[in-house]
């Protein structure tokens, strides 16, 4: 086979074996079989648990998001009744942040 040309950063090249080239790339790549020695066996563990803590944390702050502009939704129909339907959006909002 016909040697692999390698350029150097002052400009030259050089010619390299390309048997010493497929040896280093397949040295490089990973298969799925190489994996299990690449990871702990709790990585996976991990990884669904942030993916678990991520949509609880979610869904808490939209319940809490709602809580607290249904509560100020409520103080707003006792003192100004004419506003109650501006203020209905964030409960919306954040009722659709939970969903999405």
């Amino acid at each position: 086979s016909e040697p692999l040309l390698s350029f150097r950063s002052d400009g030259t090249t050089s010619s390299l074996p390309a048997a010493s080239t497929t040896a280093s790339i397949t040295k490089m790549s990973t298969t799925v079989d190489d994996l299990p020695s690449l990871c702990p066996s709790w990585a996976v563990s991990v990884g669904y648990l942030g993916v678990a803590s991520a949509a609880i944390l979610s869904n808490f702050g939209s319940a809490w998001g709602t809580w607290k502009a249904g509560v100020s939704l409520v103080h707003t129909g006792i003192r100004h009744p004419s506003s109650v339907m501006k203020n209905v959006i964030p409960i919306v909002m954040a009722g659709g942040i939970g969903i999405y």
